[in-house]
């Protein structure tokens, strides 16, 4: 690339990107030569970028927050106003634009010096903004996350499962996806040695561990996929339910455990679980019966049995036979 002010921001633009540049992958980006690249570092450090270089094997080149705004064209004030549109956006499923929100916040707090940081964090601690009922994810876990996917870097972190139990999980993320107004960390539970999804809502302290993976293969198109149910790993899991429930969508996702995708509307008056499950079917039956709601199980033996063993107890209970 002869022109250099393209080149240059080619270059700029890479580095944005949350991770560490080896100067050979950027030459080969950029299609030039180390040196090329070395001196056009210079320049971007001439410009008042901070532009940070390591040595040895894993070393490279990637842009760090400096002491004020890296010069930009957004100034301070603008680039604070973007920061927490970027966060409210990030706390709204608002489809097509929730997942560019977290990358961008990303990108955007990476340069931001610790007193812009700070503020974006007092305003956004002191504006209240309008939602639906429901969960909601902290737009500063979600922008740690989207670092720990786009860097290939283990993440640890401690979660809360739909019964309340709390672990500890060692994570090779590979995407983030919403559905149901819901966000999603899909990734390889390297303890469980599996494909794992995790409500980023009952993430807490997420804790990238500067270890570098080469990111498997996903048994689906991409991580919205996976949530979504589309998957190509079927059958691993313990038992497969199929249940139509007569209640709007809605009116069940959330309170059945249900996993990512599980709950899709038919009509607006009755929805489907559909899914591979890995808890115990006396307990989903259990939460099945207290919805209240009329039910019709399609195909799943073991979901049955229980459900049956559940109705002959009440029937017990109730004529005392």
């Amino acid at each position: 690339m002869s022109d250099t002010p393209a080149r240059l921001l080619q270059l700029l633009s890479l580095l944005q990107t949350p991770r560490e540049w080896p100067g050979s992958e950027l030459a080969e980006k950029l299609g030039v030569s180390d040196r090329t690249v070395r001196r056009d570092i210079d320049r971007l450090r001439e410009l008042g970028y901070p532009v940070e270089a390591t040595l040895g094997v894993t070393g490279g080149y990637r842009l760090t927050a400096g002491a004020a705004m890296p010069p930009l064209v957004l100034d301070d004030e603008e680039a604070i106003a973007i920061a927490v549109g970027l966060r409210a956006a990030a706390g709204q499923a608002v489809a097509g634009i929730e997942e560019a929100s977290v990358r961008a916040l990303a990108k955007l707090e990476q340069v931001l010096p610790a007193k812009l940081r700070r503020r974006v964090r007092v305003i956004g601690a002191a504006t209240a903004t309008f939602s639906p009922a429901g969960p909601t994810a902290d737009p500063e876990v979600l922008a740690t996350l989207a670092a720990t996917i786009t860097n290939h870097e283990r993440v640890r972190f401690a979660y809360r499962d739909a019964k309340g139990a709390e672990s500890r999980r060692n994570i090779e993320p590979i995407g983030l996806a919403t559905n149901q107004r819901r966000w999603y960390l899909v990734g390889f539970d390297l303890d469980r040695q599996a494909w794992r999804s995790f409500r980023v809502d009952r993430v807490e302290s997420p804790q990238p561990t500067g270890a570098r993976f080469t990111p498997r293969e996903l048994p689906a198109a991409d991580a919205a996929a996976y949530i979504a149910g589309d998957r190509t790993d079927w059958g691993t899991g313990t038992y497969r339910v199929d249940v139509i429930i007569h209640a709007p969508s809605y009116r069940v996702a959330g309170r059945v455990g249900d996993q990512p995708g599980e709950i899709t509307a038919i009509d607006t008056e009755t929805c489907r679980m559909a899914g591979e499950r890995d808890d115990a079917p006396e307990w989903l039956a259990a939460q099945l019966i207290s919805l209240g709601f009329e039910l019709e199980v399609r195909d799943s033996p073991e979901l049955t049995a229980e459900l049956r063993a559940a109705g002959d107890r009440i029937t017990r209970a109730l004529t005392g036979k």
